[in-house]
């Protein structure tokens, strides 16, 4: 009778880990790409796209776009962290540049990752970030302090009823996944 039990435990156990592996590849797998589709079709976080290669724009002067900065942390992020300027008027495919404020408030040196959104989501895609500080984690040592480089183009095809656009960028610590850093901690 006890082999029966210890069957049954083992039986139980490889249908517990089962459930278990399975529930990681559906987060992993299915939730990502399902968050993505919703978030696209309710319009919410919008997401910008990565490096935009500048060509020849044309600069529509017949009308301009008020870009609005925000930050956001997460709650397990301890930094100081706000854009320098809160608001700006651009014509479309003028190159705009401001920065970010970041203060490390820790007494450890620390690593961070900002990852942007746009509101509203179907202005992601007119709106290009040349440089920016959230395409590589930015390092800070101690007490640390550095202005973080933003530059972009509002693209001229941007719909006429979209009149503000706001980037909004929240910051991560990823201190733990970040290489060791030696003379490459950014500090002012």
């Amino acid at each position: 009778m006890a082999e029966s039990t210890d069957k049954g435990i083992l039986y139980t156990t490889a249908k517990l880990l089962a459930v278990c592996v399975a529930m990681f590849a559906f987060v992993f797998v299915v939730m990502v790409p399902l968050y993505n589709v919703l978030c696209e079709a309710l319009g919410i976080n919008g997401k910008t796209g990565g490096r935009y290669e500048v060509a020849e724009s044309v600069i529509d002067t017949s009308r301009t776009v008020k870009i609005q900065f925000v930050a956001n942390f997460n709650e397990q992020m301890p930094w100081e962290f706000r854009p320098n300027i809160n608001v700006v008027e651009v014509h479309p495919g003028e190159p705009t540049n401001i920065t970010y404020y970041a203060h490390n408030t820790q007494g450890r040196d620390m690593v961070a990752q900002a990852i942007p959104s746009v509101v509203p989501s179907r202005a992601a895609e007119y709106f290009h970030k040349t440089e920016c500080f959230c395409f590589n984690r930015q390092p800070l040592i101690a007490g640390g302090e550095a202005d973080l480089g933003l530059q972009f183009i509002v693209d001229p095809d941007l719909p006429r009823d979209i009149q503000t656009i706001t980037l909004s960028y929240t910051i991560f610590d990823v201190t733990e996944m970040a290489p060791p850093q030696s003379d490459s901690v950014a500090a002012r």
